[in-house]
């Protein structure tokens, strides 16, 4: 990915909530929950992720009328590469033929 320094351990935390769902998509505010990072930590550092082909990002139509639209993210299989290389950890799901969309 072309990164030379060690990735922080906030963005392995990242990482691994995101690895631990494979092709899912994943809401900020679960990820912030489940990492204990607080919205000025995550949401640039899943901005910059997105920049660098690790995360893709979509906007997500509300469960329920009334309630806005939300930001998902999911790995991207580059992403999936660079998490198994820093952390082992390989996603749930399968990138790939097959994957959901």
């Amino acid at each position: 990915m072309g990164r030379t320094r060690r990735p922080s351990r906030q963005m392995l935390l990242v990482l691994e909530g995101l690895t631990a769902n494979g092709r899912q998509w994943r809401h900020g505010y679960d990820l912030m929950k489940e990492t204990g990072l607080l919205s000025g930590t995550l949401y640039p550092m899943l901005m910059r992720m997105t920049e660098q082909g690790l995360v893709e990002a979509k906007w997500q139509a509300p469960d329920k009328p009334g309630r806005p639209a939300r930001h998902a993210y999911r790995l991207t299989a580059a992403g999936a590469a660079f998490a198994l290389d820093l952390t082992g950890a390989q996603p749930s799901t399968p990138f790939g033929k097959g994957a959901t969309t």
